[in-house]
């Protein structure tokens, strides 16, 4: 008997899916339509964070040092403009970006007082990892750090630049969580004793949770659904606003019957999450 891979129907990732929970018509727009977003000075300043513990484990043990994170800082942020000179415009002015700067050197310092990366040693950092469900589904994301200990458990990082939230949210916080874990389950057959969640802004905290086999068994069925919701609305073209506190900060309010907008003819191209193919691909958006 010859073994196949199963046909693949779509893929999704936590980003994607949030997207989705939080309101099916920013799906759309951001999946579907794939409309132009303006950089925020928030999600970038969390980029050159990201960047700059990612590379502080390149360094021996023993530098892992404040001094060293705040020094990678800048060579990070111009790195990143090279690859887009027009991230410089989000700010007013040179004192506005050395504000935003003098803000991303608290969280690096902060981020010392959460942890000690001179006794640490990441099996992996930004890792990509995918799994297929037995339904095709490709579930896909990238890690920011995985730490494996020497009986070989092992935890699964994340960084926010955010504050931590509050108890009525942090299922909404886990719930990435619980997806990478799903998928490292579903690729290696073991579940991860923990996931962390390390919030930088604020004051910092540590988000510690030991999930089971019975959250990510959940976790499938949760991702499921929202898949089938997602079918469902690429079926019938209904694409649901969602109103919410997040509407404030989204990019797509004169298109958006909430706010009087009107969205765009439905694209009869569905790129991205959404295309149903029958092999995997690297570039498909996350």
């Amino acid at each position: 008997m010859t073994l196949t891979e199963p046909v693949i129907i779509g893929a999704l990732s936590p980003s994607r899916a949030g997207d989705f929970m939080t309101c099916p018509l920013l799906y759309r727009f951001r999946v579907i339509d794939q409309l132009p977003e303006k950089p925020s000075a928030a999600a970038v300043r969390g980029t050159v964070v990201h960047a700059v513990l990612e590379r502080l484990y390149d360094l021996p043990a023993p530098r892992r040092s404040v001094q060293a994170a705040v020094e990678l800082l800048e060579p990070q942020w111009a790195r990143l403009l090279g690859d887009d000179p027009a991230y410089a415009e989000m700010f007013a002015d040179e004192a506005e970006q050395r504000e935003w700067l003098g803000q991303a050197r608290s969280m690096l310092e902060r981020y010392f007082t959460l942890e000690d990366p001179t006794r640490l040693e990441p099996a992996e950092r930004e890792l990509y990892v995918e799994a297929v469900l037995d339904s095709g589904l490709m579930l896909r994301g990238y890690i920011d750090r995985l730490d494996v200990a020497p009986s070989g458990e092992v935890r699964v990082v994340d960084y926010k630049t955010g504050s931590a939230p509050g108890p009525d949210f942090e299922a909404k916080a886990l719930f990435q969580m619980k997806f990478y874990a799903l998928v490292l389950w579903r690729l290696r057959g073991a579940i991860p004793r923990l996931l962390q969640l390390v919030y930088l802004g604020g004051g910092g905290e540590v988000l510690r949770y030991a999930p089971d086999e019975a959250d990510l068994l959940a976790t499938e069925r949760k991702v499921q659904a929202l898949w089938a919701a997602i079918e469902r609305a690429l079926e019938t073209g209904e694409w649901r606003s969602r109103p919410s506190r997040l509407c404030d900060w989204c990019d797509h309010q004169a298109l958006c019957p909430e706010f009087g907008g009107t969205p765009p003819p439905v694209p009869a191209r569905q790129p991205g999450d959404t295309v149903r193919s029958s092999r995997r691909t690297a570039t498909d958006e996350l």
